[in-house]
């Protein structure tokens, strides 16, 4: 019976702990969205250059229409991703695409506009939160901040995962990074927000996309592998001539 107390004891204070984890992880996230922008993206239309596309998105609580406009020399594409599903349209006429290439346009649409306006979103019932603890980069500290997501709702890469970095006194995302399948095994990538800027309450920044030098490498392992110079940069992700109404 000692014996059995104990191990129901023992339950009971492991499941207070994970609780008390998720409830701060949820505190952080609800604390970063807000400084970020919050509730003024419920509502909101945002447009933006991106590489040489064209992107909008309407949101309107809960209903939203992502947009791609590309045009080379002879046409214009334009992809629209809504709640009701994607469509792609050839210089103003609608064209039927296989389901396979609707995955994949899909995923490429809602990708841009999800990096977009980060960490909007991350309350979405699908995604679930951990606390990892604090830790220092570049001699400030920030939250470190698991993010998966369910199956159900979680989108076509619902297996990816990622870490939040953000800071304990301002709140904001500084840094992020994620896992994500390959054909030849697991990818991993580590954003350093910059050029942050604030239009019409709304926050918006760049970043600085590296990769880990070593092949073993792990997702959790990047924020030291960052202060160690061990990520190489590939790319720089700016959002230009961005507009809020």
């Amino acid at each position: 019976m000692k014996f059995f107390k104990k191990v129901v004891l023992f339950s009971f204070v492991v499941t207070a702990l994970l609780s008390c984890e998720d409830n701060d992880a949820r505190f952080i996230i609800d604390k970063a969205i807000e400084v970020s922008g919050g509730t003024l993206l419920d509502s909101s239309s945002i447009n933006f250059n991106f590489r040489d596309k064209y992107y909008f998105a309407k949101r309107n609580k809960g209903d939203f229409l992502y947009g791609r406009l590309s045009i080379n020399s002879t046409d214009s594409i334009l992809d629209v991703l809504k709640n009701s599903g994607f469509e792609r349209f050839i210089n103003d006429d609608f064209v039927s695409i296989p389901d396979s290439m609707v995955v994949k346009y899909s995923a490429s649409v809602n990708s841009v506009h999800y990096f977009s306006v980060l960490p909007y979103g991350l309350n979405a019932s699908a995604v679930n939160k951990k606390y990892l603890g604090n830790v220092d980069i570049k001699n400030k500290q920030y939250y470190k901040i698991k993010i998966t997501f369910n199956k159900d709702g979680g989108g076509e890469d619902f297996e990816d995962e990622f870490v939040y970095w953000v800071d304990t006194k301002a709140f904001k995302v500084d840094y992020l990074a994620y896992s994500y399948a390959e054909d030849d095994g697991i990818g991993l990538r580590f954003r350093e927000a910059y050029n942050e800027r604030y239009i019409k309450g709304i926050r918006f920044v760049d970043y600085i996309n590296f990769k880990p030098i070593s092949e073993n490498a792990n997702l959790l392992s990047l924020d030291s592998l960052y202060e160690a110079g061990s990520l190489k940069e590939l790319s720089r992700i700016d959002l230009d001539l961005v507009e809020v109404k």
